[in-house]
């Protein structure tokens, strides 16, 4: 995830309307304040303790690394989860060839809300871990897999909270939740390693003629400390989109985290839906001096470095873009 990334130099953007239904421009919508975002739309409120319990199950597993007996658990429990929530959940597997050479039996889990809707909003996280701490400041480490606190199980308990969000509240729209898999088990300098997950289910539709109208990922969102600047390709790629995203950030109370500026350009899963032309944006932690967060792809990505609050931020946003 996130391999090979483009540090470029952050720029307040001066953003108008983008025309994408009743977004305005973040300045007309940054409250800064969670009561004031209550008055703009009936959007439930995110619980940020239920993603961060989430999160938790998922460490419990161990390392979800591909072809692992905790990968396997850890997979079943999110279709059960899903489908708890009401979810009609697909499992796409696939053997899939990592830069390596290692054969990858990787799964990805696809959960459809409303799912005779022609319009769907897909969002997305993936749920594998990196097989090896490689930028770790121990050498000792670097062969040890990463519990992927953050770099991995952050964005699938901000979708698992959302899917039970939408099973006590439905928005009436189409939405489809994919956790994919093979994303992390990439090389450096090599951006064909990663989001092999991503890439087999944007080239095989996992129902007759499925292409989703829009594409969210969620990626490191339970860092403690972590803002969320526009990612460069997103920006470039589906503009529109991402000026909604961050209009719903600053109606929750959020755009001190959702900053409306450009971040890096990111080698992520979004990559492989904007190659189909269908506009997908990255919510990635990415600070402009030092790039993704200082645990990323090492042995400390684990709970202690997990806040709820970051969790809740970007769990509300989500929210408020799919109820407003």
């Amino acid at each position: 995830m996130k391999k090979g990334f483009l540090i470029l130099t952050s720029a307040i953007l001066t953003l108008a309307s983008c025309g994408a239904g009743k977004a305005k421009t973040a300045s007309e919508n940054e409250t800064g304040e969670g009561e004031a975002a209550a008055a703009v739309s009936d959007a439930p409120r995110f619980n940020a303790d239920s993603a961060y319990s989430y999160v938790a199950r998922q460490v419990e597993f161990g390392p979800r690394v591909p072809n692992t007996e905790a990968h396997r658990r850890a997979a079943d429990w999110m279709v059960s989860e899903l489908r708890r929530h009401g979810a009609e959940v697909i499992e796409q597997t696939a053997d899939l060839r990592a830069f390596d050479g290692t054969t990858l039996h990787a799964r990805n889990i696809f959960g459809q809300f409303n799912p005779s809707m022609t319009d769907r909003t897909l969002l997305l996280a993936h749920y594998d871990c990196r097989p090896w701490a490689d930028n770790d400041p121990d050498p000792t480490n670097h062969k040890k897999p990463v519990d992927g606190a953050n770099d991995g199980a952050s964005g699938v308990g901000v979708l698992l909270e959302t899917a039970r969000q939408i099973s006590l509240k439905n928005p009436g729209k189409g939405i489809d939740i994919l956790l994919v898999d093979a994303e992390d088990w990439g090389e450096e300098n090599d951006d064909d390693s990663w989001a092999l997950g991503a890439r087999y289910f944007a080239n095989n539709p996992v129902k007759s003629g499925y292409a989703p109208s829009r594409v969210i990922v969620v990626d490191m969102v339970g860092g403690k400390g972590a803002v969320f600047p526009r990612e460069y390709f997103s920006q470039q790629a589906a503009p529109e989109l991402a000026q909604a995203v961050w209009n719903a950030a600053a109606r929750a109370g959020y755009a001190h985290l959702f900053r409306n500026e450009i971040g890096g350009a990111v080698t992520d899963d979004h990559i492989e839906f904007i190659k189909k032309g269908i506009p997908a944006v990255d919510i990635i932690e990415y600070h402009p001096q030092s790039g993704f967060s200082p645990v990323w792809h090492t042995v400390s990505d684990n709970m202690d470095n997990i806040s709820a609050e970051t969790l809740g931020a970007v769990g509300q946003t989500l929210m408020e873009y799919l109820y407003y």
